[in-house]
């Protein structure tokens, strides 16, 4: 997707899972998407805290607190703007900001020219505690300027075009939106441009939300990406667990109001808004899909332990940091395999699987929809190419670390994804971090190509980072399954324990990557961010470095 605009979708795994989206078992995601086991730690021994390690991470911010520092940026916007060399026809437009431990922040910005929006022009501005600014993280390095905003081509051109686009990628029930005027920057050559939504289905039944850059001049397509990224109750993965609810007007309401009012509906195998879920009792679901509400129990509780997980480990209150629950749907579609986040919504929805016997709500596939939205609301990684690998792959490893820090006796922590739906009818996962290409297609390492690689199976060359980062090379058996993760070069990598590499991971989504960020690109961020978190000449930077080589990431 373009690198300005929020993410709209993700899934799980490509189509069949359709190949095209973000979703944990499917490829879609909609926009507008490490721990320890019952007391075993895996990974390296873990060393004590550093001062400076502490002072780098996240502090966590009330909601009031995260506003205050948001107005403030918008406050200062025109100052900063013109503090970093902006031109005087830019502007700022405030999108997340992240305060250190230590008092730095770091405030991500959106850019309009003229008052279009540029996409690929977000920025982040790093400050020290006493405002000072310390360094500027760019998406684009050029400087945002175009001959003229007048467009040759008229938006009926360019959604008739657009149109065109969908139905070469086999998109059905095709409507496109009113086209946008837009600066498009991402490939570091500012051009004019319209950008057109054209809503319809994919091949497997995802909603589809295709956007299309084309140039304004000449009509000439410059980009397009698919908006949906595919990727007490008693549950089908996880057991009898508690959930989140409330009395309402007749019973009680599937609705956690300690998580921000995260609800869930019923979509009855159909579409549209869906009915929230209810109980006389209070006690939900029955363990086993005959019973609609076990799939709602499954999706309640992974937007549970993925809400506990972003504020425990990494200080955030919400997909957004803003202390605001989303929504959970179940039960979309027939025989629907698949699973996307929705920004539009602000949501997650399951399908059944097979049979409508399989629903996709595991603990690992609701913590990847929902770190979708965490991504979108951040680095934002366009949807496509490398980026897009680096985005589907960030909602793998978060999704692997709420299973982990889940601690559920039912759906153990693993490095393997999508274990538990069995999404491929023989009992193996859908994706293996230790190494990727055991699923018949994803990436090990990293090759020129790369970037014309489905995303789903790009992103094997960041699962294998993060499994190398946290668990080091070679043999290894944790929590009864069997890894034995290879290197590009042959290299030896020691683990430094997930712990570790969730935090450089995550203060490098957050504070380094952009909507333009490839391979290379993460390997400078998250050695800036282990740097940040441990000191320049730490074994961590250096475990950073050494994965990133064990990928051919150099």
């Amino acid at each position: 997707m373009p690198p300005g605009p929020p993410t709209e979708g993700a899934c799980v795994t490509p189509h069949k899972f359709s190949k095209k989206r973000s979703t944990l078992v499917i490829a879609t995601a909609v926009a507008a998407g490490a721990l320890l086991t019952a007391g075993l730690t895996t990974g390296a021994s873990a060393q004590p805290t550093s001062a400076s390690a502490l002072g780098a991470q996240p502090t966590t911010l009330s909601a009031s607190a995260r506003a205050n520092l948001l107005q403030d940026a918008h406050s200062q916007a025109a100052a900063t703007a013109t503090k970093i060399g902006l031109g005087s026809k830019e502007k700022l437009v405030v999108k997340d900001v992240v305060k250190d431990r230590d008092g730095a922040t770091h405030t991500r910005y959106e850019r309009t020219y003229e008052g279009l929006p540029v996409l690929g022009g977000d920025l982040i501005v790093h400050k020290s505690k006493s405002g000072s600014v310390k360094g500027v993280t760019k998406a684009a390095k050029a400087t945002i300027k175009v001959a003229s905003t007048s467009a040759k081509v008229t938006p009926k051109a360019a959604a008739k075009s657009a149109e065109s686009r969908a139905a070469a990628v086999k998109t059905k029930k095709t409507d496109a939106q009113q086209p946008r005027k837009v600066v498009w920057a991402a490939n570091n050559k500012p051009t004019l441009a319209w950008e057109t939504i054209v809503t319809g289905v994919q091949k497997d039944g995802t909603p589809s939300k295709l956007h299309v850059i084309s140039d304004a001049t000449t009509g000439k397509k410059l980009f397009q990406y698919e908006g949906i990224e595919t990727g007490t109750g008693n549950s089908q993965y996880s057991g009898k667990v508690e959930v989140g609810s409330k009395k309402g007007s007749s019973g009680f309401d599937l609705t956690d109001d300690e998580r921000g009012g995260h609800s869930t509906y019923n979509l009855e195998n159909g579409e549209g808004e869906g009915k929230i879920f209810t109980d006389d009792d209070d006690t939900w679901g029955n363990g086993k899909p005959d019973d609609p509400q076990t799939a709602g129990v499954d999706a309640a509780y992974g937007a549970q332990v993925t809400w506990d997980y972003y504020k425990n480990v990494h200080g955030r209150s919400g997909i957004k940091g803003d202390g605001k629950g989303a929504t959970s749907r179940v039960h979309y579609g027939q025989n629907y395999v698949n699973a996307f986040w929705d920004d539009s919504c602000f949501c997650m929805t399951y399908g059944d699987g097979e049979g409508n016997k399989k629903p996709l709500t595991s603990i690992d596939v609701a913590g990847h929809e929902m770190s979708h939205g965490v991504t979108s609301a951040t680095g934002n990684m366009e949807y496509s190419g490398e980026s897009g690998g680096l985005n589907e792959a960030t909602s793998d490893i978060f999704g692997t670390s709420v299973e982990f820090n889940a601690k559920n006796a039912e759906d153990i922590g693993d490095y393997l994804i999508g274990e538990e739906i069995d999404i491929n009818g023989d009992g193996s996962p859908l994706r293996y971090m230790d190494k990727p290409s055991k699923d018949g297609q994803s990436l090990d390492n990293w090759s020129s190509d790369a970037g014309n690689v489905d995303v789903h199976y790009s992103s094997g060359i960041a699962n294998h980072f993060f499994y190398l980062l946290s668990e080091g090379s070679g043999a290894k058996e944790i929590n009864g399954v069997k890894y034995d993760s290879p290197t590009a070069d042959g290299s030896k990598v020691e683990g430094i324990g997930r712990d570790k590499a969730e935090k450089i991971w995550f203060k490098a989504l957050t504070t380094y990557f952009t909507t333009t960020t490839q391979y290379k690109d993460a390997r400078e961020g998250t050695v800036k961010a282990a740097t940040d978190l441990y000191g320049a000449d730490s074994a961590e930077v250096k475990a950073v470095e050494a994965a990133w080589t064990g990928v051919a990431v150099k």
